[in-house]
C-alpha cells in the first residue's frame, strides 16, 4: 500500500499544475507545523554576501567540532584556511544532540544540491551546506536570546585558538616613485618559539609583565567602564642584545595575537599611517622597532647643501625649475610626530579594539617625552644586561642544569661585568653537533668570556679616563693661551702709559 501510494503520488505530481502542487505543499507544511511542537532554525553556509562564507556558519561549525563532534557518527576532517590544526566536524546528513541550561537541542548537518547543473557566478547558488537547529517551542526565548549568542562566542573562541597566527609587514608598494604600486600589509606564518619560560629576564619583572598582559586581555568591560580605548602601550628600552624582540614574540605567543611589524620609513604620510592602522585587526600587537632610528619625528627639516656649495661645483641641474605635473622627490618618510601621536592615542586609536602597541629603542633619552608619556606608552620595561637570575634561565634552557660549582663565580662576575643575555647564550651553546661540550666546559668558557669582558671594560674605562684628562689638559692650555692673548694688549697699553709718564717726568725736571 505504501509503495502504491508513492507511485501514484509521483504520477499525480506530473499531471498537477505547479500552482496546485505549491498550494498542497504549503498546506502540508502548515499542518505539520501545527501538529509538531518543535521549531527549526536554518544556518546557511553563504549569507547575504554570496562570495564569502557566513561568519555565523563558521562559528557554528567550530562550536560543533569542539563540543559535539565526539557524539557524531559521521565525521569530516579538514584543514581550514588559516588554521594550524585539523578540524574534525559533524559530517553531512548526520545529527548531534546538545544541552544548554536544561534544554535539549538537535543539530542536523545537510547539503543543498542545485536542481540543474548550471554554471553560476555566485557560490551560494551552487552546492552549499547548512545546519538546522531543532528545539521545542517552549525553549524559543532561551535558544534565540542565550543559546545562539553562546554558540557564536564559543565558536569565535575556538576559531581564534586554532588559527595560524601571522606576522605582518607593510611594503613600499613598488611601481616607482609615482605611487602607482599598491601599499598595504603582507604576511607570513608567525612561528617564533619564544615563550616567557625561555625568556632570560628577572623572574619578578617577568611575572609583573605577565600579570599586566592578563589584566589587559580580560579587561574589555573595565576599559569600557573607565571610558578608554581597549589598547595598551609598552616601551621596551635597553642596550642591544637584551631580548627586546624576544619579549615581543613571547607576548604574542602568550596572548595568541598576530604581530604587525610597522616600518615607518616606508610610510609616506600621516594619512597612509592611519590607513595602515585601520587595516589591522583585533588581537594583535603593533610593533615599531628602534623608533629613535625609524624616522625623523622632530619635525625639523634637515639642512640641504646647495649645488654650488658641493665639492666640485654644482652643475647637476637640481636647481632647475620643476615642470608642471612632475612628481616631487620623496627621499624619506613624511610621517610627523603629531601624526604618530594621533596614531597611538588619538581618535583613530579607538577604531577596533584589543590591540597592543610596542616601541623598542636603545636610547630612551632620545625620544620625545610626549611620545612615551603614560597613556601612550603605559608601561616602560627596561631590558637590562644579564643578571644571575637571567643566567639561570639560560643555563636551564641551553645546558639543562640548575646547579653547578661554577655558579658562584659566575654570579660575582655578572655583578661586576655588563654582558647582554645574547652574549651569555652564545657562550653556552655547544661548538657543533659532533663536538658537544659538557656543562663544565660551557660554563668555563663563559667564565673566561666574562673575565675578558671585565678586563676590556677596565681598559676602556682607563682609556676613557686618560682621554678625559688629556682633553681637560688641552682645554686648560687653550684657556690659558686665550687669557694670555687677552692680557697682552692690556700689558702693552700699560707699558705705553708708563713710558708716557716717564717722558713727562723728564720733561718737567729739565724744565
Amino acid at each position: 500500500m505504501v509503495g502504491s501510494f508513492f507511485f501514484l503520488w509521483s504520477v499525480v505530481q506530473n499531471h498537477l499544475p505547479a500552482s496546485l502542487r505549491h498550494r498542497l505543499s504549503t498546506w502540508a507544511n502548515a499542518l505539520t507545523s501545527y501538529l509538531s511542537p518543535y521549531l527549526e532554525i536554518t544556518i546557511s553556509e553563504h549569507g547575504a554576501d554570496r562570495f564569502q562564507r557566513s561568519e555565523f556558519f563558521l562559528a557554528v561549525e567550530a562550536y560543533l567540532s569542539d563540543a559535539c563532534a565526539r557524539r557524531a557518527r559521521k565525521l569530516k576532517a579538514e584543514l581550514g584556511k588559516g588554521s594550524k590544526s585539523l578540524q574534525v566536524s559533524v559530517g553531512d546528513d548526520d545529527h548531534v544532540t546538545d544541552t544548554f541550561s536544561g534544554a535539549d537541542v538537535w543539530w542536523h548537518a545537510s547539503k543543498k544540491i542545485p536542481r540543474s547543473q548550471v554554471m553560476s557566478w555566485y557560490p551560494g547558488m551552487e552546492e552549499s551546506r547548512l545546519y538546522k537547529l531543532v528545539f521545542h517551542r517552549r525553549h524559543r526565548d532561551l535558544v534565540v536570546d542565550e543559546y545562539l549568542p553562546h554558540v557564536l562566542d564559543a565558536g569565535r573562541t575556538v576559531t581564534a585558538k586554532n588559527r595560524q597566527r601571522r606576522l605582518f609587514t607593510n611594503g613600499s608598494g613598488g611601481g616607482g616613485g609615482g605611487g602607482g604600486g599598491k601599499k598595504g600589509w603582507s604576511h607570513v606564518a608567525f612561528e617564533h618559539p619564544a615563550t616567557f619560560d625561555t625568556l632570560a629576564m628577572d623572574p619578578e619583572k617577568k611575572q609583573e609583565v605577565v600579570d599586566d598582559l592578563e589584566m589587559f586581555r580580560d579587561g574589555k568591560d573595565y576599559y569600557a567602564k573607565v571610558g578608554k580605548a581597549w589598547k595598551r602601550g609598552y616601551l621596551l628600552f635597553g642596550p642591544p642584545g637584551t631580548g627586546k624582540s624576544t619579549m615581543i614574540a613571547a607576548m604574542a605567543n602568550y596572548l595568541d595575537y598576530d604581530v604587525y611589524d610597522l616600518e615607518l620609513t616606508t610610510v609616506s604620510s600621516n594619512t597612509e599611517l592611519r590607513k595602515l592602522f585601520i587595516e589591522t585587526k583585533g588581537k594583535s600587537i603593533i610593533v615599531i622597532e628602534d623608533i629613535d632610528c625609524s624616522a625623523d619625528l622632530t619635525g625639523k627639516r634637515k639642512d640641504k647643501k646647495k649645488p654650488e656649495d658641493k665639492p666640485g661645483g654644482g652643475g647637476d641641474g637640481d636647481d632647475r625649475p620643476k615642470l608642471p605635473g612632475e612628481p616631487e622627490k620623496e627621499d624619506s618618510s613624511k610621517v610627523t610626530l603629531s601624526g604618530l601621536l594621533n596614531f597611538i592615542d588619538g581618535l583613530w586609536s579607538a577604531c577596533g579594539g584589543e590591540r597592543i602597541i610596542v616601541f623598542t629603542t636603545n636610547h630612551k633619552d632620545k625620544l620625545d617625552p610626549a611620545l612615551i608619556r603614560r597613556g601612550r606608552m603605559d608601561k616602560h620595561i627596561e631590558m637590562s644586561y644579564c643578571c644571575f637570575e637571567s643566567f639561570k634561565v639560560l643555563a636551564k634552557n641551553y645546558l639543562d642544569t640548575t646547579e653547578h660549582e661554577l655558579f658562584g663565580e659566575i654570579r660575582t662576575l655578572l655583578e661586576e661585568t655588563e654582558m647582554s643575555p645574547a652574549d651569555v647564550a652564545e657562550n653556552l651553546m655547544p661548538v657543533s653537533k659532533k663536538k658537544k661540550r659538557d656543562t663544565t666546559a660551557c660554563l668555563e668558557g663563559l667564565v673566561e668570556a666574562l673575565k675578558k669582558a671585565k678586563e676590556d671594560a677596565a681598559a676602556a674605562a682607563k682609556a676613557k679616563e686618560e682621554e678625559e684628562v688629556k682633553q681637560k689638559a688641552e682645554a686648560e692650555a687653550k684657556e690659558a693661551a686665550k687669557k694670555e692673548e687677552e692680557a697682552a694688549p692690556e700689558a702693552e697699553e700699560k707699558k705705553a702709559e708708563g713710558g708716557d709718564d716717564e717722558g713727562k717726568e723728564k720733561t718737567s725736571e729739565s724744565t
